[in-house]
């Protein structure tokens, strides 16, 4: 799994539904807090959901009293937004039009993007908002700091 954390004092995804035959308008905001972008492969597995869940819930990149990045998303009481994302797997080795060939498929990555949310959700003991998974969605943020981490669980060391 592949993320990309970015501290934030606020974030929105938008996307389009279908509810009931009809198109529907949503959009999920956050205060302070993470805004992460996920991305699955086919090698990914709950092992990865449960090693970047416990990353990302203790990561501190918040500041303290002092200003020093000390407190974690659950010190400060934090919310996140959690947004998938494929073209994190993009391979752009060969030409100049990236290929996804690298991304896990819908069958995989749904249940391992939800395992995710929930788990992040139960970490935090808040609700995670999400995206709609495979969906053309509108993100927009503010990054504070500006602070952004990327992780892959392939190289925990």
């Amino acid at each position: 799994m592949r993320a990309v954390i970015q501290r934030v004092s606020h974030a929105s995804v938008a996307y389009c539904t279908l509810k009931e035959g009809q198109e529907e308008q949503v959009k999920r905001c956050i205060g302070q807090g993470l805004l992460v972008l996920l991305g699955v492969c086919d090698e990914d597995a709950e092992e990865d959901v449960e090693w970047l869940v416990k990353k990302i819930a203790n990561l501190r990149i918040f500041g303290d009293d002092e200003g020093i990045m000390n407190l974690s998303i659950q010190d400060v009481k934090g919310e996140c937004l959690v947004v998938s994302q494929f073209t994190l797997y993009a391979s752009y080795k060969k030409g100049n039009r990236p290929s996804w060939f690298r991304a896990g498929s819908h069958e995989h990555s749904i249940p391992l993007y939800d395992s995710f949310c929930q788990k992040l959700s139960e970490a935090i003991s808040k609700t995670v908002e999400t995206g709609e998974f495979g969906a053309d969605m509108k993100v927009e943020l503010l990054n504070d700091g500006p602070v952004t981490i990327c992780m892959d669980t392939k190289n925990k060391e």
